[in-house]
């Protein structure tokens, strides 16, 4: 099977970590590609979000985000992706102080060009507090007509659990936005029981359901989706060793998953090659890549048909 033209949607991929050293280069004056490079590497998840937060520093103007879009939607194209739904950090940009109306307007602006249909989640900073999960929670749905479609939030679990914000989630649902949290990636199945207790639509990560049987099976019953992102869960150390990881586990228990990026420049991987893992390292079958690209269309918050 040729997994570049299998058509898929991705629908865990952050707009700020899919940013190519090359991209950065564009936009900072004098940045060389190596030196990108190396303020992206992190051997563990704290480093991790410091590398998320230096890419993020880098992106000062709305035509920067922009431009990651631009080159973000053509990469996803050359990989047969067919839709997406892409996490802007909206919590990071009101936390920089920066007017996140007109850098937003910039991003949609850019969405409406070109042929790849793109639709957005803001995300929060969990770890931040009520007031600014708050804060961006009013923003995305303020922009629920002009492309965003849900909220969710990210950073550290174990210092912003969900469930601090299940009045903030009923609000966003109220006006007609999913819940996405992330969940379950660096803490215990209780953050995903957590997460599906604030009405989550989708979960990003949630691998750590696999501890836990009877949340497997609640997912099943609720037909509530796991964002897999295997390259990103071993690069941060989620899990230990790639043969460790329990995707092929949870889509035998009949968990739904799809197979997402999460920070594909950070990572330093690309939707085909998560697929080309779940072949190669997990002996997913043709049927069953053919299942999870079918999932990623399924389990869209606002996906095009696709022949």
């Amino acid at each position: 099977m040729d997994l570049r033209s299998l058509p898929k949607a991705e629908l865990h991929l952050h707009l700020e970590g899919a940013a190519a050293p090359e991209t950065l280069c564009e936009i900072v004056p004098g940045l060389q590609p190596e030196e990108a490079r190396q303020r992206m590497r992190f051997t563990d998840f704290q480093e991790f979000l410091q590398a998320f937060k230096w890419v993020h520093s880098c992106l000062r103007r709305p035509e920067h985000f922009a431009l990651v879009l631009r080159r973000l939607r053509e990469s996803l194209a050359a990989e047969g992706v067919r839709y997406a739904e892409i996490n802007v950090s909206a919590g990071v940009i009101l936390w920089r102080g920066l007017p996140l109306d007109e850098f937003f307007h910039a991003i949609a602006e850019e969405a409406e060009r070109g042929p790849l249909p793109v639709r957005f989640v803001f995300d929060a900073v969990r770890q931040f507090g009520l007031d600014h999960v708050q804060a961006t929670a009013e923003a995305a749905v303020r922009w629920r007509h002009h492309g965003v479609v849900g909220f969710g939030i990210g950073g550290d679990e174990a210092r912003g659990p969900a469930r601090l914000y299940r009045e903030v989630f009923a609000y966003v649902r109220r006006h007609g936005l999913a819940a996405v949290p992330h969940g379950g990636e660096t803490t215990g199945p209780e953050s995903v029981w957590e997460a599906l207790e604030c009405g989550a639509r989708r979960i990003g990560h949630g691998i750590r359901a696999i501890e836990d049987a009877r949340l497997m099976d609640e997912l099943r019953r609720r037909g509530v989706p796991l964002e897999i992102c295997i390259t990103s869960n071993v690069r941060t150390g989620a899990v230990r060793r790639l043969e460790e990881h329990p995707v092929r586990r949870l889509f035998d228990a009949g968990v739904p998953i799809v197979l997402s990026t999460d920070d594909p420049a950070l990572f330093e991987t690309t939707l085909v090659r998560e697929y080309e893992l779940a072949r190669s390292a997990f002996g997913f079958a043709e049927d069953e890549l053919r299942q999870l690209a079918e999932n990623s269309f399924r389990y869209a918050l606002a996906a095009p048909a696709v022949s």
